[in-house]
């Protein structure tokens, strides 16, 4: 049963991740570059239960949070680049199961189906959630957090932000 909702921290897909599984009142983690850096600034301190990385490198993070998790959830408007498409090399490498859901495209079944059938089948404690950052596609966050809120589950109360572990 999916109890924990980790990313990397950044603007976009990572913090619609984060936000969606807060308001459902899941447990939020992740491994974050060191200094708390992202492209607007510093992550917020709201997102609690982020930890620093010992790099600055985005690239770390992304491998720790690969590894760190049951699953990963890309999610993307067009084809993976950057570092969402090193999110699925890492996935891969280390044998996780990993979705890619394209917003853009036309499958046959919606995403939100397909998201549901791939949790139900793997059903991840932790899961890790990518994407490409606002300054990529100012357009995903909303998306992001309209799938997850279709799919995720309604933990209840998530007073216990603040102990939430890796």
């Amino acid at each position: 049963m999916l109890r924990k909702i980790v990313s990397g921290g950044q603007t976009g897909a990572d913090r619609a991740a984060l936000d969606a599984a807060l308001e459902q009142g899941l447990k939020i983690g992740g491994w974050i570059p060191k200094g708390r850096l992202a492209e607007d600034g510093l992550i917020p301190d709201r997102y609690r239960g982020l930890h620093e990385a010992d790099s600055a490198e985005p690239s770390v993070r992304t491998a720790l949070n690969v590894r760190d998790s049951d699953a990963t959830l890309i999610v993307s408007q067009g084809p993976l680049e950057g570092g969402s498409l090193l999110t699925f090399q890492e996935a891969r490498r280390l044998e996780r199961p990993v979705l890619h859901i394209d917003l853009s495209a036309t499958p046959e079944i919606p995403p939100t189906n397909r998201l549901s059938e791939w949790l139900r089948r793997v059903s991840p404690s932790t899961l890790n959630v990518a994407g490409p950052r606002a300054s990529e596609d100012g357009e995903l966050y909303p998306s992001v957090v309209k799938l997850l809120r279709s799919v995720l589950p309604q933990a209840g109360s998530n007073d216990d932000q603040s102990a939430s572990t890796l």
